[in-house]
């Protein structure tokens, strides 16, 4: 479902604030990349996106747009969705859990909890499609991380 234009204004506007704010420049190709996936309701993969912003900029490359889409997400502006920046993760437990990630150092660690595996979906999520399972990910920062950003900040 594509965002309605109030929402699209909005989003633009975040990023045009936040690029300032962080003396981060707001070039054209920049300005197409976020316009894509501020537009877009399909949550899309970097080649998906560079695909469509390719018919408008024929010069762009692949690696620009995954630099871009990077950039907005350490800048906050965009979330990941699925694996990891550095690699694709594979589990062979195939009981039912969810997982905790470390948004720092990408630890990832099963969590065990009932109610997480009683999750009640709204009924809205008929109108998408049929689920067949419910998968939780709590993203943080893990204890060793938090304690060594203490320790630096000392």
């Amino acid at each position: 479902m594509e965002p309605m234009k109030c929402e699209f204004d909005e989003r633009i506007k975040l990023f045009e604030q936040v690029c300032k704010s962080k003396n981060i420049k707001i070039t054209h190709q920049r300005m197409e990349i976020f316009r894509e996936i501020a537009t877009a309701g399909d949550h899309s993969d970097a080649e998906s996106i560079y695909q469509r912003v390719k018919e408008r900029l024929p010069t762009i490359s692949l690696d620009t747009v995954y630099r871009a889409l990077w950039l907005f997400n350490d800048l906050g502006l965009i979330k990941t969705l699925g694996a990891t920046r550095e690699r694709t993760r594979f589990d062979a437990n195939l009981n039912q859990h969810h997982h905790f990630t470390c948004s720092v150092c990408g630890l990832i660690r099963d969590i065990y909890a009932k109610d997480f595996d009683e999750l009640k979906l709204p009924n809205s999520i008929n109108e998408i499609g049929q689920p067949y399972s419910t998968h939780v990910e709590v993203r943080g920062v893990c204890l060793t991380c938090s304690q060594n950003k203490k320790q630096d900040q000392r």
